[in-house]
């Protein structure tokens, strides 16, 4: 199944824009009840306006939480952001620390961000437990955990460690492409002779190849030998 993932999402990655540490940092707090594509939208303005963790420090909430409104629970983020450049400042000379245990300990930064961080901005391996990742793993039979710090550890001791990040992104470009929530395009799944449970969603290819979504989506169906022009379910593009 790692094998196939690999060769399924070829275009794997960090889906959040960033130049810096910091920035996907900033980033990656503003897509919490969000989508990535959103944040994308909103962090040009916020990286040219806040450039440094003193400049989040030194914020003017009111100024911040306008920025960011567009993102959702902008008052709990703007508290993070601010929380997270003075500490950043305080604790670490203004230079966003790379290590799992000093990441956790700042406002606004969980296990699973901390890892976001880390595999992307720092290019140490982490596996980033997100909803996708998670519901994934357990509809595989890979683990049945329910617990995020759980699922991480149980996947990391099965995947090599050099590739947790990458691994990571496949996983979580299939669950936002193929492998949905309430209806998975099983029919339409370079997984399905491995899955456990194929059957969960359509399996008539026409039928699961209208659920396939993305911009990888003409390659994803060439993989399974449907046509790229198949119709694409109302919602799904």
């Amino acid at each position: 199944m790692l094998r196939t993932l690999a060769t399924t999402h070829t275009d794997a990655h960090c889906e959040l824009d960033f130049q810096t540490p910091l920035e996907l940092a900033v980033a990656t707090i503003l897509s919490a009840q969000s989508t990535d594509k959103l944040v994308n939208t909103v962090t040009p303005a916020l990286n040219a306006y806040y450039p440094s963790a003193l400049a989040y420090a030194q914020a003017d909430r009111a100024e911040l939480e306008t920025m960011i409104h567009s993102t959702g629970f902008f008052r709990n983020k703007a508290n993070s952001l601010i929380g997270l450049g003075a500490a950043v400042v305080e604790k670490h000379d203004g230079v966003l620390p790379h290590t799992l245990d000093e990441l956790v300990a700042l406002p606004g930064i969980g296990r699973k961000t901390a890892n976001v961080i880390l595999g992307n901005a720092f290019d140490i391996p982490g596996i980033t437990v997100d909803t996708h990742f998670g519901r994934l793993v357990r509809r595989w039979g890979w683990t049945a955990e329910e617990d995020p710090v759980k699922v991480e550890h149980a996947i990391g001791a099965m995947v090599p460690k050099r590739d947790w990040t990458i691994v990571s992104h496949q996983v979580i470009f299939h669950g936002r492409r193929v492998c949905h929530a309430k209806k998975p395009a099983c029919g339409a799944c370079t997984l399905a002779a491995d899955c456990p449970s194929y059957g969960t969603g359509p399996t008539d290819p026409g039928l699961a190849a209208a659920l396939v979504k993305g911009p990888s989506r003409p390659h994803l169906l060439e993989l399974v030998g449907l046509p790229s022009d198949e119709p694409v379910a109302q919602g799904a593009r």
